[in-house]
């Protein structure tokens, strides 16, 4: 008589119900990590179409001795852009000039460090290392993300991004680029993968 056979039917019914329950888990698990795995390649898509090159979760020297997380540093025709993505949901109010944004989502509200000062300080240690390409940056927001009063400087929704950097026709775009090459691989190589990975 095997082992399972020997087990009283109230035992075999709870056996079966605890396999049950772990395997609903772990499909309901993998369902939950492949549907993240994919918003997050959906995002960095959004994010990289813009570009004809890209390095995600990099550190840069900051020339101090430390170094900087960089979400995303991207090739584009018109030289390096450097993004800060921010994927929070509710209404955002902050400006140029404040110290602190807040998040309002619901009843919950959050304020975070002006992520501005950050930037300003990200554009500046890969100008340093990027050679005679010239380097911008943005705070970009997800869709999910409102700002009543308005957008501060430099900050710019996830939808809006392709127009404020357009490609246009991919090959042009990689002969305007094109200018650029030797200066970006040189700065590639003087970047490190981040412990910081956000996406």
């Amino acid at each position: 008589m095997s082992g399972l056979t020997s087990l009283t039917p109230l035992t075999q019914a709870l056996l079966a119900a605890g396999v049950g329950i772990v395997l609903g888990l772990g499909i309901a698990w993998a369902w939950k990590w492949l549907r993240l795995r994919q918003t997050r390649r959906a995002l960095r898509n959004a994010v990289t179409a813009i570009s004809v090159d890209h390095v995600q979760d990099r550190l840069v020297p900051d020339g101090n001795g430390g170094v900087m997380h960089l979400d995303y540093a991207l090739l584009t025709p018109r030289g390096i852009v450097i993004v800060d993505l921010r994927d929070v949901g509710g209404n955002v109010f902050g400006s140029d000039q404040m110290a602190e944004w807040t998040l309002m989502d619901g009843a919950q509200r959050y304020t975070f460090p002006n992520p501005l000062n950050l930037l300003y300080d990200r554009i500046a240690a890969v100008r340093a290392v990027a050679g005679s390409i010239p380097v911008e940056g943005r705070i970009v927001f997800t869709s999910r993300a409102a700002f009543p009063k308005g957008l501060p400087r430099f900050s710019v929704g996830l939808d809006a991004l392709p127009i404020e950097f357009p490609v246009g026709d991919r090959q042009t775009a990689e002969q305007s680029a094109g200018q650029f090459r030797g200066d970006w691989e040189r700065f590639k190589a003087q970047l490190s993968p981040s412990p910081l990975v956000k996406h």
